[in-house]
């Protein structure tokens, strides 16, 4: 069973294609214009054993705001649809990472209700050229088009840098769990209802 997908998504703001694989290695190909955020894709990708290639085109002449947030949704999206209706998989993940001085925690459900619970606070503005406010933008927009609901905590930290890289690795490690396949589920989704 293959579980990868492609999404092609374009608008007057932003122009996305966004592949995955979800049995891949954690091969990132990644080029959105914003080093940082590459720079968290790829840990994203590395951290969560997803090989990943995105390719994004925004109005970087405005802000960062459209690039960062439709890469979320497209992201999102893609995973979805390589999940194929969640079936056969754990769909419960979570993890706890440290960096430096900083913890977070993420806890995943892919039950098919997004959900962001928010709880990262930035002692600046700015990481490079990057708003900070940008990383809830993400999260809330890969959450929603993944059907995901996820719960990200910092639960102390001082270092922007590691408060954000810690969020983009809890996120990829809970993932990385929730996607595996479930020999027990027989192939279904993992819910008394049968389906999500």
């Amino acid at each position: 069973m293959s579980r990868t997908a492609e999404v092609v998504r374009n608008t007057k703001e932003t122009q996305i294609r966004v592949a995955v694989d979800l049995d891949g290695t954690g091969v990132a190909k990644v080029s959105t214009g914003v080093g940082f955020f590459d720079h968290m894709l790829d840990s994203f990708a590395r951290h969560g054993g997803i090989d990943i290639e995105v390719e994004t085109v925004g109005d970087l002449h405005i802000d960062m705001h459209h690039t960062v947030e439709d890469t979320g949704i497209v992201l999102g999206q893609a995973i979805n649809k390589a999940l194929d209706g969640f079936k056969g998989i754990r769909r419960f993940g979570h993890a706890y990472v440290p960096m430096d001085e900083t913890l977070t925690r993420c806890a995943i459900d892919l039950s098919n209700r997004p959900y962001l619970i928010w709880k990262s606070y930035f002692k600046t503005p700015k990481i490079g050229e990057m708003d900070t406010e940008l990383f809830k933008e993400f999260h809330h927009a890969f959450a929603m088009n993944a059907g995901a609901c996820v719960h990200l905590e910092t639960l102390y930290g001082e270092n922007s840098h590691h408060i954000a890289e810690s969020g983009f690795k809890a996120l990829a490690r809970a993932l990385r769990t929730a996607i595996e396949l479930d020999p027990k589920t027989q192939g279904h989704a993992p819910s008394t209802k049968g389906v999500l």
